[in-house]
């Protein structure tokens, strides 16, 4: 479930405790926890709902100042749910970002993890080569559609190896680290 990024202060400040998202079905669940740009997301509710259940007083809690905008801000097919969570914590993956020394078992399991995607290492290379491009442009240099380009970056983003920017993706320090060790190695 991804929230736009005037919504990120929101979740990190703990005002934005409510979403309402249209799927065939939910991708999160109650009792789960969701990684988000404000924070760790613990996940309270899923439920399906009507339209007429949206309140104006949700809405807000969903950052919408009315219901009116909530309505008007989803896709119209799929099955209405409101989410219902509170944030936890830090995103577990900004530490791991921000830590560019790797201790030898770290760097072996990121060896072993990496080594079975091949690529890896060329989608790392590209974005450390073009930081700030913008996805379309860096998925045709690799010859795939953009979204299957994205799903790779996400994985390497759960590593901590990337970090996305307003446009584009560059390397996280972590990243920057590992690709250097991986590189001088081939």
């Amino acid at each position: 479930m991804l929230f736009p990024a005037h919504h990120w202060g929101g979740l990190e400040d703990g005002t934005i405790t409510v979403a309402f998202r249209r799927w065939r079905r939910p991708t999160v669940r109650a009792g789960g926890s969701l990684k988000s740009p404000g924070g760790l997301l613990a996940i309270d509710e899923v439920a399906p709902i009507e339209p007429a259940d949206i309140s104006d007083d949700e809405a807000r809690r969903a950052g919408h100042p009315d219901r009116g905008s909530v309505l008007a801000a989803l896709r119209p097919e799929g099955t209405l749910y409101r989410i219902r969570f509170h944030r936890v914590g830090d995103d577990p993956r900004l530490e791991l970002r921000a830590r560019a020394t790797l201790d030898e078992d770290e760097l072996a399991d990121l060896r072993t993890a990496l080594g079975r995607l091949p690529w890896a290492v060329p989608t790392l290379q590209l974005i450390g080569a073009r930081p700030g491009v913008v996805s379309t442009e860096l998925a045709e240099c690799m010859g795939l559609e953009r979204q299957v380009f994205k799903q790779r970056v996400r994985r390497l983003k759960e590593r901590g190896l990337t970090e996305s920017l307003d446009v584009g993706y560059r390397l996280s320090p972590r990243g920057a680290a590992v690709l250097a060790v991986l590189t001088a190695e081939s």
